[in-house]
């Protein structure tokens, strides 16, 4: 038995962790007595555990099967990372045409998320840039999805955890790029107000946004904040900079889990004081790293939240009264007693046509919480909150939700549910995220 957790490790668990190293492999080490899958553990939550069961280790399904060069359209295994594309691509002149806040991230797990980047609003999520997968089914069946064939396997694989089959390999569309610099400008706004208007008057201006609030801010000055927006840089903006550069690994490391009482009150303060100077004082040109990974600087940086862990909360509400719904919502961190660290605000563009796929249009907002006696109590009353304003919460970033609260953020968790009835009727894809919300029933 291997012990494994999700990113934020607040939940661990004893299962069999298997690492199969072929399709051949994978289908013989399913088990109908329950498989969760698991790529390179970057879900923050209890997505790819199954304590007690086995787990299907995938990373290291990790081959490139082809590449036509003159289209950018790039087939291969589910293992793949978005960090090895980006190291073998890029000085090619190709690049993912999205990514989320870090490369450590498959392929299979970026379509089982449906991740979204700084561009959602103009560029929607992952699943505008795959063009087809290979899922091995239940039953046993290599099948082919796409828009065109098996369409309700394909879209109800995006945001469906690995819940439907095991995405075996991908053909991905990649974005042509000039450099792998970006244009970027900081705006420094003084409330939350401010920080909305500057939001929509950049969002038809700049192809990436992306903001960070003042947790600890209240009453006039809530909401207030720093936002980043970019675009690609042209080789004639680097001045002499190499235009296809690439960044080595890591030079930092948090070698082993600090004790909890470091994540604390004055270090929220701290830390938030420190991310508002560097934001505010941003070069007008930053590399990919800097500018999509800013935390894939330092390896292991989750261990800083300590033993217990940390989550990360995130929603989305509709732009219809957003900024009230968002008032309440900071409001009601600010001032819970809980003190939170790293957050986001952007806006979202269309939804897609995948059931369980969390973006839609409307404001998204994403913070860690270190856990704490009282945290689970404060994410049920945002959740109440968000059900109400007509939002819903990231099942990928997910430590605790319950059923019924999933049922009333997702009004088409029937058509999915219908989908997995018919598909994987006997539940052999499971997790324990997909248990502890009703996606598959619990354990007997």
């Amino acid at each position: 038995m291997t012990t494994l957790a999700g990113f934020g490790a607040s939940t661990r668990s004893e299962c069999r962790y298997v690492t199969p190293e072929g399709w051949g492999e994978v289908a013989r080490a399913v088990e109908r007595s329950g498989t969760a899958l698991r790529g390179l553990g970057r879900s923050y939550g209890d997505a790819a555990m199954n304590g007690g069961g086995l787990v299907l280790g995938l990373a290291r399904f990790d081959r490139y099967l082809a590449f036509d060069e003159a289209k950018g359209l790039l087939t291969c295994e589910a293992g793949v990372s978005l960090g090895q594309i980006v190291a073998d691509f890029a000085p090619r002149g190709w690049f993912p045409a999205i990514t989320p806040g870090t490369k450590y991230v498959t392929v299979g797990g970026c379509i089982g998320n449906d991740v979204h980047g700084k561009a959602h609003h103009v560029q929607g999520s992952f699943v505008t840039s795959v063009v087809s997968m290979q899922v091995l089914l239940a039953s046993g069946q290599v099948v082919t999805a796409s828009r065109d064939e098996n369409v309700e396997l394909f879209y109800g694989s995006f945001g469906g955890l690995g819940l439907l089959g095991v995405v075996l390999s991908a053909t991905l569309q990649l974005r042509r790029i000039e450099t792998t610099w970006f244009r970027q400008k900081a705006i420094v706004t003084r409330d939350l107000s401010e920080m909305l208007a500057a939001m929509a008057d950049t969002d038809s201006k700049y192809a990436y946004s992306v903001a960070w609030v003042d947790p600890l801010a209240t009453g006039a000055r809530l909401g207030r904040g720093v936002l980043t927006v970019g675009d690609h840089a042209a080789k004639g903006d680097l001045d002499g900079r190499e235009p296809l550069k690439i960044s080595g690994p890591p030079k930092l490391n948090v070698p082993f889990e600090l004790p909890d009482f470091v994540a604390n009150g004055f270090t929220a303060w701290l830390a938030n004081t420190g991310i508002k100077l560097l934001l505010s004082r941003a070069a007008p040109l930053a590399h990919y790293e800097k500018f999509f990974y800013p935390l894939d600087l330092a390896t292991n940086w989750n261990r800083g939240y300590g033993r217990r862990g940390f989550t990360q909360y995130q929603f989305v509400v509709p732009m219809t009264d957003g900024e009230r719904v968002l008032r309440g919502l900071l409001g009601a961190i600010a001032t819970s007693g809980q003190p939170p660290f790293l957050n986001v605000l952007k806006r979202m563009g269309k939804a897609s046509p995948s059931p369980l796929s969390f973006p839609f249009e409307g404001y998204t907002f994403a913070i860690d919480f270190p856990i704490r006696d009282g945290t689970a109590a404060l994410l049920e009353r945002l959740d109440a909150m968000v059900i109400e304003a007509g939002g819903r919460i990231y099942l990928g970033k997910d430590a605790f939700v319950k059923p019924a609260t999933l049922r009333a953020m997702y009004p088409r968790l029937p058509e999915f549910l219908a989908l997995k009835a018919r598909l994987d009727p006997e539940n052999v894809f499971t997790s324990e995220l997909a248990r502890r919300v009703g996606l598959v029933p619990q354990k007997v």
